[in-house]
């Protein structure tokens, strides 16, 4: 059950390495903002060298007991990544880097591994086509490697057994949240790649021709590759 917390929770601001006025202003004890004389960042969303509520971040920062850190480029990239493998998500840089920064919390000793931590992810990755260039140069898209993608796994799954979404998650090892595997199943439904029908008090899962025939050319697509 969900309710009101007992204590205010303490914040932490993340920025890009290559645009860190609040972050480095934090780390010096300044009050304002500190100044950035190029912004260099692919995160475009907190590619600002001069926030305009930078004084009031702080303040709350501080407030709260807080703490600010800034990640690189490569962090957030890696962070869009695991989100997307692990919960589905697809998150543009700017969100994934509240999660880039956990690790170095918890190096850092600002935060424990036990600890109950919220990451907001507030915007999508179709705003951006960061994963797209980097992935450019690979020889094999990401659901063609020795592990299988994510989307691919349900869906061969669901063709050689009948299943149903818990069972699923079972299945998969629960190596991601069974929310995670819902949102999945509901794109692959929207795409047309499978059906679902209730049979007693569950809902099963069933692959459509053109689920079938898009494992199909995935299976072409390795012989070429």
């Amino acid at each position: 059950m969900m309710g009101v917390i007992d204590e205010k929770p303490r914040l932490v601001g993340v920025q890009a390495a290559g645009c860190p006025p609040i972050a480095e202003a934090f780390k010096l004890g300044e009050d304002r903002p500190v100044s950035v004389d190029r912004a260099a960042t692919e995160a475009t969303a907190i590619r600002v060298a001069s926030p305009i509520y930078g004084a009031a971040a702080l303040k709350a920062l501080r407030e709260s007991d807080g703490s600010s850190v800034s990640v690189t480029d490569e962090e957030m990239l890696a962070a869009e990544r695991e989100i997307a493998r692990s919960e589905g998500i697809y998150a543009e840089p700017a969100s994934a880097a509240t999660v880039a920064c956990l690790g170095r919390l918890v190096e850092s000793g600002e935060m424990d591994r036990g600890d109950s931590v919220v990451s907001l992810i507030t915007s999508s990755g179709l705003k951006t086509d960061d994963i797209l260039r980097s992935l450019s140069g690979r020889r094999r898209s990401p659901g063609l490697g020795s592990r299988l993608a994510t989307k691919e796994r349900i869906l061969r799954t669901i063709e050689r057994r009948r299943t149903y979404g818990y069972d699923l998650w079972n299945s998969m090892g629960r190596e991601m949240t069974l929310g995670a595997i819902y949102q999945h199943l509901s794109d692959l439904e929207k795409r047309g790649l499978i059906t679902s029908y209730t049979e007693g008090k569950r809902r099963y899962l069933k692959i459509t021709e053109r689920g079938r025939r898009v494992l199909a050319a995935l299976d072409d697509l390795r012989i070429l590759l």
